[in-house]
């Protein structure tokens, strides 16, 4: 069994950035990753949330985890703006479409896309899922 408080003090220096356009969304995942020991920065405006990354966040940040659509910018946009300024950077888009992980890259070609998470989804699949990319 693993030690929570010791995967907690792995966490605290690795950032998360999450981007929904509607806030109970990105609240139930802000909170849930925080409890798991990861900094976590919740936006509800993709517009904000690139201005953010880009002045705060840039050097600091691991995972973002963004809706596809959002008005004013969607999580293909955004992802490829964040991908412009830290390649590195893995990203999880998510969305309520139905989309399978083979047919994801093809219908989002030009950005290295890390997951696709299709809405619903478990709170402790998305746990998993952070808990795996940070370990590679």
């Amino acid at each position: 069994m693993e030690d929570t408080n010791s995967s907690n003090h792995l966490n605290k220096n690795k950032s998360i950035l999450v981007v929904d356009d509607e806030l109970d969304i990105v609240s139930i995942i802000e909170h849930s990753l925080q409890d798991l020991g990861f900094r976590v920065s919740a936006f509800t405006d993709p517009v904000m949330a690139l201005e953010y990354f880009y002045s705060n966040f840039k050097h600091s940040c691991n995972i973002v985890i963004s809706d596809i659509r959002m008005p004013g910018m969607n999580g293909y946009e955004f992802a490829k703006k964040v991908k412009g300024i830290k390649p590195e950077c893995k990203i999880i888009l998510m969305s309520a479409f139905d989309i399978n992980n083979v047919e994801f890259p093809k219908v989002l070609q030009g950005v290295n896309i890390d997951t696709f998470l299709q809405k619903p989804f478990s709170i402790r699949k998305l746990k998993d899922l952070i808990m795996e990319k940070y370990s590679n």
